[in-house]
């Protein structure tokens, strides 16, 4: 039975605070957003190093394990980044073997 979201610490972040987009987003600022795009495809399994609130994160996610069947937390990233971005994130989701599966990319706009 699926555990109600109204009894779920529900964590959102952003992608950039929680994984190192600092090489990304220096391309964007030199290169603008079509680079941007080609980078983060040609890069697309790179894994991205540990943003500053990677850490809390883990922590929060690691009280599922302690609570297996209630899964009390879930984490949702929000960003202003692209799909392109959404990939790459996801695939350094997965190898850091997080249970996230929420996220918006929201393009440039306001998540």
């Amino acid at each position: 039975m699926p555990y109600p979201i109204d009894r779920k610490l529900v964590i959102a972040v952003s992608s950039s605070a929680f994984f190192d987009l600092s090489e990304s987003h220096a391309v964007y600022l030199e290169k603008g957003p079509k680079e941007y795009k080609k980078f983060q495809e040609e890069n697309i399994d790179s894994t991205l190093g540990k943003g500053v609130a990677f850490p809390f994160i883990k922590r929060f996610l690691n009280l599922n394990k302690r609570f297996e069947r209630q899964q009390p937390v879930e984490v949702v990233l929000l960003s202003r980044n692209s799909a392109a971005t959404g990939k790459r994130v996801f695939r350094s989701i997965k190898h850091y073997g997080l249970s996230i599966s929420r996220a918006a990319f929201m393009e440039g706009r306001s998540p």
